[in-house]
């Protein structure tokens, strides 16, 4: 889940380039066909093998193009808690990927074709939509919660801080998170949000 989130705010981000958004988009298809058998199966090699083709091409992606809002709300998080790097970014990256609306529409049903979820006819909104819900379907697949279980509400005000601090002026978002758009995503991922 972290190499497609890597895929994604390569892909959705403003520093992209012809080559980063194709390797992007292959990384997003290999993941899509490839994650849930590797995960089901450490004995698939195919699955595996492409599974490190996607991690590559994720990795190269945001090399170039960098990554956003999600990585900066998960390193908070991981730096306050120990959180998993990659739970924390799947459990994060819906959240974030909704809040941007209407900015990421386009580049998500773009992915959302290349993971085979939508086609060239289908609504860009409605095709959008469906990658973000194929994000969550597939945590649930995997048994990733859909909140952070470390996550107490008298730290939201710091980490909202830490977050803005690393992300502003510095990460090429869609869309610029303020200091309340952090406290929002925060408690959105309180386990009694």
């Amino acid at each position: 889940m972290d190499a497609l989130c890597h895929a994604v705010e390569a892909y959705i981000g403003h520093s992209n380039t012809c080559r980063t958004q194709l390797d992007a988009i292959k990384a997003v298809r290999l993941i899509f066909r490839n994650l849930y058998a590797a995960y089901k199966d450490g004995h698939n090699l195919k699955a595996r093998s492409n599974m490190q083709k996607a991690a590559y091409l994720a990795g190269a992606a945001f090399t170039r193009a960098y990554i956003g809002n999600i990585h900066a709300v998960s390193h908070a998080l991981s730096g306050e808690y120990n959180t998993p790097h990659g739970l924390a970014n799947a459990v994060i990256m819906p959240y974030v990927l909704e809040m941007y609306g209407k900015t990421v529409t386009v580049p998500l049903s773009e992915l959302a074709i290349a993971a085979g979820i939508a086609g060239p006819t289908t609504p860009k909104n409605v095709a959008a939509q469906r990658f973000i819900s194929a994000i969550r379907a597939m945590n649930a697949k995997m048994n990733i919660p859909t909140k952070i279980n470390e996550l107490r509400v008298e730290d939201i005000p710091k980490l909202a801080k830490r977050a803005v601090q690393e992300a502003n002026p510095l990460y090429p978002v869609p869309v610029i998170f303020g200091y309340e758009d952090m406290v929002r995503v925060y408690y959105g991922l309180l386990l009694e949000g």
